[in-house]
């Protein structure tokens, strides 16, 4: 288990990404999900208010929605690590203190329980004062509706400044942060994030952790762009270089008897301050290759091989 920064609570090393609920998998499919992930020892569920409001004939919440139905049928609530987002949902733009207010009770109803495990501020809100959003995420931590919170995709310098605001004025201070990171995007965090989160000793949290599914292995043509729904993110990195990192996890998931997907998992799991990838299945079956990236261990070689394989990302 690894450990959410300083707040104590403990989450299997993989995080079930809840943003294909509702979208690529229908609410029975999904509970599927739910109920293999926890069988196989998995805690850690993580969504936003807004999955999956891009979706043709969704408005958002469809996939807290989903999750909430679950732990209902299932009774489960206190069993599971619970991370979900604000700012983006359609009717609750933005991180002014009534809004942010307003989503996370919307939220937590759509969810059926009375606390979140994690609380992100999912985008900057450059329209309202840092310190009215630093207040409003701490109102909540105190109203015992939230148990800790987090930022994603904030810029390193917006991320100290939430620090600076949150020790200024005696407020919680976030303990997690959810960066894009994976293989083949690499400088940006570890140049600009990862000081930060050493730092600040933040557990993080890595999004796009199988680049839109390119790293598992299955994207090796334009031809094979088609042949998934996510295909389309997975085009940037159909290069030589892109390649050349995917023939190296190949190589290393084939001796270890695993699909590329668990090696690339378990490749994030080795860098510094990184407490669980953030990875989705949009079927039952696709779900071992990510489990199994909890416990597989690297050797030094194969880690240094797959470091070498994506220096220049």
């Amino acid at each position: 288990m690894s450990t959410l920064g300083s707040s104590g609570i403990e989450v299997f090393p993989l995080n079930l990404g809840g943003n294909v609920f509702g979208w690529t998998s229908d609410a029975a499919t999904s509970h599927r999900i739910l109920d293999a992930f926890v069988e196989a020892g998995g805690n850690f569920v993580d969504t936003a208010d807004g999955y999956s409001a891009w979706v043709p004939g969704n408005s958002g919440g469809e996939s807290e929605t989903i999750i909430g139905d679950w732990f209902q049928a299932r009774g489960n609530r206190d069993r599971v690590v619970l991370a979900t987002k604000v700012s983006q949902h359609p009717q609750f733009r933005g991180l002014a203190a009534a809004n942010v207010a307003a989503a996370a009770d919307a939220s937590l109803s759509r969810l059926k329980t009375d606390y979140i495990d994690l609380y992100y501020a999912h985008y900057d809100d450059a329209n309202t004062p840092l310190e009215e959003t630093v207040g409003a995420f701490d109102a909540l931590v105190k109203a015992g509706k939230v148990r800790a919170i987090g930022v994603s995709n904030y810029t390193p310098e917006r991320i100290r400044e939430w620090f600076e605001i949150a020790r200024r004025d005696h407020l919680t201070l976030p303990v997690a942060l959810q960066p894009h990171y994976n293989l083949v995007s690499r400088t940006p965090y570890e140049r600009d994030i990862l000081p930060i989160a050493t730092a600040e000793n933040l557990a993080v949290l890595p999004y796009y952790a199988l680049a839109s599914g390119f790293l598992t292995g299955k994207y090796r043509t334009e031809a094979d762009l088609s042949s998934g729904p996510r295909g389309g993110g997975a085009k940037a990195y159909l290069t030589e270089e892109g390649l050349g990192v995917i023939k190296v996890l190949t190589g290393i998931a084939d001796n270890h008897g695993v699909e590329p997907a668990t090696v690339a998992l378990a490749w994030l799991r080795t860098r510094p301050q990184i407490a669980a990838p953030i990875a989705s299945a949009r079927t039952v079956e696709q779900l071992p290759a990510l489990i199994t990236s909890a416990t597989l261990a690297l050797t030094a070689d194969e880690i240094a091989t797959l470091d070498e394989a994506s220096r220049t990302f």
